[in-house]
């Protein structure tokens, strides 16, 4: 059998990065972080303001800055929120925050019957963590728990156990990892040891614990000067977090194509996992990275409202803002079977396409699934044990249901983000919807007329102009091209790249940096 390929594509524009994690080539993840304005992400750790309690739900709402309100319920609020809440108030300026934070005395644990008004009033400060982002109308839900994740290991400031991953079987090893965590812990400070801790060598834990708690310590001087609500800290960014959570001996290669977050992936790596530093490539070919690596077309056609499985068998998937429906088509697939086991090969083609749609637009909350019916009983629960596997590596958590009697499989999935989308309907962006556009003849007289001010006006001489496929071969076709004529005739150099998500007369100027130029 041959072996899996896992790459990691990271494609890092002005505005945003996206990531691509690719199984044999075949898209399975699609992350995208936007690196301009204000996002408020999982993990992230805020200075957080009461602002009003609802006893009816024993719960209250934050606010961190966002224009909806945050959520805490009281469960929430962690077993020693009043270590949490001592350090929140009696750190400031003038104090040595080492000192208060080693000295406070965890205490008896909250007790599980507790209401939310004992504890909390409006107006006062409270440190929390983003557990799930904002959804649709309703704010972020908060813990007041605060956990740091690594790659190894979970850091628990004000708490005392060590903890180690149920699924770390040998008791040995488990021994190992305990004493060694105790050995290097300090005061008020627990830790939860993960599976990928296994058989590491006591150094790497060791610095690994000690960059998550400079990670937290870091933020005590802001919560010390904070006079309003104000962020904390953040968590890893998504392509460090991907990294963190799914790095494994099966990775074959991170490819990326920018140099600052190029190093920053490799510090990272060699943090978590320096004989993995290697597989680190940074991408400097012509071509946009995406379109290279094909991740392009997999994205235009993997998120459509309608997706093909194979030989005319496809997906229709809707999205409202209860569930998620899914109705699986034979199509015009051929009937060379019995009708039966036509719909069981139908139907476990489509539980593997499912299970991939649900990871990469990161699907969340009740999924509904409707399969072609069968009538074989075994067929059902044989389909049933496949959706179970092809959701194994998944790690949002989640629930398979066996088919109902209408043929109906229910899922649900962990939502802590809203659902990825991307129109892949497009309106052109060339005649708006219109239908009509200006004569094509007169194109190259428009791309000249915005080189000559940019040069005479803006004094610049060097560009990148990005134009769709077709045009670019119009412009550079020939000894004397129009880029060539246009070189000499204002003393510039131009470098003219093909977008393939370009339509056929869209363009767009960019200096010799890639950014995009202003009129």
């Amino acid at each position: 059998m041959d072996k899996e390929e896992k790459d990691l594509i990271i494609d890092v524009r002005h505005d945003e990065v996206s990531i691509a994690l690719m199984e044999n080539h075949r898209l399975i993840e699609y992350n995208t972080e936007k690196t301009s304005g204000k996002a408020y992400n999982v993990g992230d750790v805020y200075l957080g303001r009461v602002k009003k309690l609802l006893p009816s739900l024993n719960a209250a709402f934050v606010d961190i800055g966002d224009e909806k309100d945050a959520f805490v319920h009281y469960l929430d609020l962690g077993l020693n929120f009043k270590a949490f809440d001592t350090f929140a108030k009696k750190i400031n300026p003038n104090t040595d925050a080492s000192t208060l934070y080693g000295g406070i005395q965890i205490g008896e644990p909250l007790e599980k019957e507790g209401r939310i008004e004992r504890h909390l009033s409006p107006g006062q400060p409270i440190i929390v963590q983003i557990v799930k982002e904002p959804i649709s109308t309703k704010g972020s839900r908060l813990t007041a728990e605060i956990s740091i994740a690594g790659r190894n290991m979970v850091l628990l400031p004000f708490a005392t156990k060590v903890n180690i991953s149920q699924k770390i079987s040998s008791k040995e090893e488990r021994r190992r990892l305990e004493r060694l965590i105790y050995s290097i812990l300090p005061p008020n400070y627990g830790v939860i040891v993960r599976t990928a801790a296994e058989g590491k060598k006591a150094a790497v834990l060791d610095a690994e614990l000690r960059s998550l708690i400079r990670k937290w310590e870091d933020s005590w001087p802001r919560l010390a000067r904070a006079k309003t609500v104000q962020p904390l800290f953040s968590e890893n960014s998504r392509t460090t977090t991907i990294l963190r959570d799914l790095l494994n001996d099966s990775f074959t290669s991170i490819v990326v194509n920018d140099e600052t977050v190029y190093h920053e992936v490799c510090d990272y790596i060699r943090l978590i996992s320096p004989d993995k530093e290697k597989i680190v490539r940074l991408y400097k070919g012509s071509e946009p990275i995406f379109d290279h690596f094909e991740v392009s077309r997999q994205i235009k056609g993997a998120f459509g409202k309608i997706v093909s499985i194979r030989q005319g068998a496809y997906l229709v998937i809707e999205h409202t803002e209860a569930l998620h429906v899914i109705d699986v088509n034979s199509g015009t697939r051929t009937k060379l079977k019995t009708q039966e086991d036509n719909s069981y090969e139908v139907n476990l083609h489509a539980a593997d396409e499912i299970a991939r749609q649900m990871r990469l637009r990161d699907m969340g909350g009740i999924v509904i699934v409707d399969f072609i019916d069968m009538d074989n009983g075994e067929h059902r629960n044989l389909l049933y044990k496949h959706m179970q596997e092809a959701m194994a590596e998944d790690r949002a958590k989640h629930t398979v249901l066996p088919l109902t009697k209408f043929g109906l499989m229910q899922i649900t999935r962990q939502r802590v983000r809203p659902v990825t989308e991307i129109a892949t309907a497009e309106t052109c962006p060339t005649c708006h919807g219109t239908g009509k556009i200006g004569p094509t003849l007169l194109e190259d007289e428009r791309l000249e007329h915005q080189l000559a001010f940019y040069v005479k006006e803006k004094n610049i001489n060097r560009f990148i102009l990005r134009v769709s496929p077709i045009m670019a071969a119009y412009l550079t076709k020939g000894f004397n091209s129009f880029r060539r004529r246009w070189q000499r005739k204002y003393h510039s150099r131009i470098k003219v790249e093909a977008d393939t998500g370009f339509s056929i007369l869209q363009s767009i100027w960019c200096g010799a940096n890639g950014d995009p130029l202003e009129e």
